[in-house]
């Protein structure tokens, strides 16, 4: 089972959690020109009103400048890793079983099948933990 690894920055930004607050967000990076292909955005349970975004990829001076002033930053505390590949029934519990032999904690998981390919976007603690894992999911 083939699959293709890399490593991905994540990018976070505070948000409203109002109609249109995530819009503004995602606004912001469209206008530079960002192309993305991994966003993910949920309310803050803990903090009424609040919510999170989290994007990737954003490349380029231009297009950081516009995140930066759109409130989002490069997360150093979450390291990430797209997976992409030809999908099959428990292919999840497969990547995430090999993770786990290997002691390998997610900090999070949001994967999609789109005809006979899937894609997993991971997210892991430390940089260490996230290069071991590309490593364990790329032999499989």
């Amino acid at each position: 089972m083939a699959m293709k690894v890399s490593k991905m920055d994540v990018w976070v930004a505070g948000l409203k959690d109002v109609p249109g607050g995530l819009a503004e967000k995602l606004s912001s990076l469209a206008d530079a020109g960002a192309s993305l292909t991994f966003v993910l955005a949920r309310r803050e349970s803990a903090k009424p009103g609040r919510g999170v975004v989290f994007v990737s990829p954003i490349r380029g001076t231009r297009r950081m400048a516009a995140a930066k002033r759109a409130g989002f930053r490069r997360s150093r505390g979450i390291h990430g890793l797209r997976v992409e590949g030809a999908d099959r029934p428990g292919l999840g519990a497969v990547l995430t079983d090999a993770l786990a032999e290997a002691g390998i904690n997610l900090r999070g998981l949001s994967a999609g099948v789109i005809g006979k390919r899937f894609v997993a976007h991971l997210a892991l603690d430390k940089a260490k933990d996230a290069a071991e894992a590309a490593r364990i999911l790329r032999r499989l």
